[in-house]
This record gives C-alpha cells, sequence and structure tokens, in this order.
C-alpha cells in the first residue's frame, strides 16, 4: 500500500471513530456514579460538595476519539501519572510535623497554621483542576500540620473516594466529622462515600443526620433518596427526593432507579406520574414509550411515541417562528 493510501486510511479510521465517539459520548465518556448521573439526567445534584462535576462535554466529546486511537496502539498517556496505590497513600499520610509543646514558641504555631491553610489552598486547587495525586499531596500535609483544619480532611475523603480509595476516604471523613459533627457538608460527603461502598444503612443514618442540619439542600436530599432506594424503602426515597427539586423532578428520578432495578412496570407508574404533572415532559414520554414497548403494551407505547412527536413538532414550529 503506497504512503499516500495509507494516510488516507488512517484520517478515515480517526474521523470514524470521532463521529462514533460524538454520538456516544454520554456512555463512553460518563464518568461518576451510575445512579448519580441516572438522576441528574433530569436536572438533579447528587454525590460530594466540593467535587469538580461534569467538566467540559465538549472536550470530553472529541477526546474520546484519540483516547480509542491511542488504547488501539497501547499508549496510554498519562494515565501512570494518576495512578495511586494504598502504599502510595501511606506516604502522603505519614508526613511528619513537630510538636510544638513551647510557650515561647507561638509564633511558630502560629506559622504552622498558616502553612497548613497554604497547603489546603494548594490542593483544594489540585482537586478542582482534576489533579487528584498533587491534592492529596497537599491536603495530606495540611491535615497533618493542623489536624482541627476540617475542610482538609474533607477535601482528602473527595480526593481518596475520586481515587477509589473508600477506605482512606471514610476515614478522612470521618476525622473532619470528629472536629466539627455538625457540619452538613462533611456527614454528606460521609454518608454519599458509606452509599458508594455499598454501607447504604450506615450511608443513609449520616445522610439524615446531614438533612437536620440542612434540611433544604438538594444535594443531601437526593443522595438520601438514592441510599433510601438501596435499602428497597421507594416510599421514603420518592419523599426525599421530592423534597429536593419537586414532585416532577422526585417523579422522573424515582423512575430512572426503579428502571436500574428492572422493575418496569414501577417505572412506568412515576413515568405517569410525571407526565401528570407536565404533560409534555420529553423525558417521561421518551421512556415510556420505550418502556411500554418493553412490557408489550404497544397502543401506550405508540401513545407516548405520538405525544413526543407533537411535543418536538410543536418546538420545532416554535423555533422558526423566533
Amino acid at each position: 500500500m503506497s504512503k499516500r493510501r495509507l494516510i488516507a486510511a488512517l484520517i478515515a479510521f480517526v474521523l470514524t471513530i470521532t463521529v462514533t465517539g460524538m454520538w456516544s459520548a454520554a456512555t463512553i465518556e460518563r464518568d461518576g456514579d451510575p445512579d448519580v448521573n441516572a438522576i441528574e439526567d433530569s436536572g438533579s445534584s447528587a454525590g460530594t460538595m466540593n467535587e469538580k462535576k461534569g467538566g467540559n462535554k465538549v472536550v470530553k466529546v472529541l477526546a474520546a476519539p484519540f483516547k480509542a486511537f491511542g488504547r488501539l496502539f497501547g499508549h496510554n498517556g498519562d494515565r501512570k501519572l494518576e495512578r495511586m496505590s494504598e502504599k502510595d497513600a501511606e506516604k502522603f499520610a505519614s508526613v511528619g510535623v513537630t510538636k510544638v509543646d513551647d510557650a515561647r514558641t507561638v509564633a511558630a504555631t502560629k506559622l504552622v497554621s498558616t502553612t497548613a491553610k497554604e497547603h489546603l489552598a494548594a490542593g483544594r486547587e489540585y482537586l478542582l483542576a482534576g489533579r487528584t495525586n498533587e491534592a492529596i499531596a497537599e491536603l495530606s500535609t495540611a491535615a497533618s500540620l493542623d489536624p482541627k483544619l476540617t475542610e482538609a480532611h474533607n477535601l482528602l475523603g473527595v480526593a481518596y473516594d475520586q481515587k477509589g480509595l473508600g477506605d482512606r476516604a471514610k476515614e478522612s471523613y470521618e476525622r473532619a466529622v470528629k472536629v466539627q459533627p455538625e457540619d452538613p457538608e462533611t456527614l454528606n460527603n460521609l454518608g454519599f462515600s458509606l452509599y458508594q461502598n455499598g454501607n447504604y444503612r450506615a450511608a443513609v443514618d449520616r445522610l439524615k443526620r446531614a438533612v437536620k442540619l440542612a434540611p433544604t439542600d438538594e444535594r443531601i436530599l437526593n443522595n438520601l433518596g438514592l441510599a433510601l432506594c438501596r435499602l428497597g424503602k421507594f416510599d421514603d426515597a420518592y419523599k426525599s427526593f421530592s423534597r429536593a427539586t419537586g414532585p416532577l423532578t422526585g417523579s422522573l428520578n424515582m423512575a430512572r432507579m426503579l428502571e436500574r432495578f428492572g422493575r418496569e412496570d414501577d417505572a412506568i407508574k412515576y413515568y405517569e406520574a410525571a407526565r401528570q404533572i407536565e404533560p409534555n415532559n420529553t423525558l417521561a414520554l421518551r421512556r415510556l414509550a420505550d418502556l411500554y414497548e418493553r412490557v408489550g403494551k404497544s397502543a401506550e407505547s405508540q401513545s407516548a411515541r405520538t405525544a413526543l412527536s407533537s411535543v418536538s413538532s410543536g418546538a420545532s414550529v416554535a423555533s422558526i417562528e423566533r
């Protein structure tokens, strides 16, 4: 094969993968907890606080084919830089600190406190930038220099969760809660970490405590709803979802979760409830069309598809008229 043909074939191959990546980016590049992703599709917030969510979707779409292309030829980019084992985490956790007991060294103590806050600020910036290893190093130093610095422990927990080190995340959150037991953000993060690791009863306990401290916080209420779903307490979960974002989104969230559990008939009931509140809700209509078809109710499926088509046509006409 000539060099020109080889280059043309390579370009065509990359373009094909690019189109495929853009078409299916929502599944290929979908990060995070699957339950959280499911309810975020309806516009809800869930998960830990202070965590960078989503990112630039356009960048992810464009990056997908080139990541695939790199994997094809065995190139892993900078993944090695972001790997972390328990042994690596142990190095960060064992940062030494000199304890100051002499009353004459008050100035030195203040300097340590200032330095801890500087490491905290650096760790926070690294975490927001997605540089998790550097964040863990800075936040570990901050927490070691000032063990009462709640935010350092809290953010360290978020960073460990991002690295998949659930036990270490739990330890960090628990240290933060011990220092500041009435902080709803830390209780939420601890509860969500427990939830992600399958400890649903303990998660519900922490999240309920967080709800008492922040009764209108959407993220905490949605996390509680997710944990209650995992315990099979669907009525209580719906109440929590509804308190978070109202009956419409609460119904959609319950339907999405029930779909994930393979309970199509129950999911249909909640999608129909959402449809009663907002007849032209496209998410409810689209899912009803699919679910009714799946359970063998072709007439109901066609009705939902017709309604969805009508909504889409109306939106197109309105757009043209504007």
